[in-house]
């Protein structure tokens, strides 16, 4: 899990509707890049000016898929046709 504390409330109301969508979002901290999807979005009510602290649980990597190209159906049927 990968946590953080952000003061921006835009950023904070993105990875709201990112958890209530249930969609992936991508972020930076550090010079890393995680994405994953929003566990929880915590208002830190004492500080000013308001923070909120969000945890990502990271996606894990798929690894690259070749396409295979499937046959043209027509040549299936060529015989029959000749």
């Amino acid at each position: 899990m990968f946590t953080f504390e952000t003061t921006d409330q835009k950023e904070a109301r993105r990875f709201r509707i990112a958890q209530f969508n249930g969609r992936t979002v991508t972020t930076r901290s550090a010079g890393s890049t995680v994405t994953g999807h929003v566990r929880s979005i915590v208002e830190n009510k004492s500080s000013v000016p308001a923070a909120w602290t969000i945890t990502i649980i990271p996606e894990v990597s798929k690894p690259a898929t070749v396409n295979l190209r499937p046959a043209p159906r027509i040549r299936a049927f060529a015989e029959d046709y000749l």
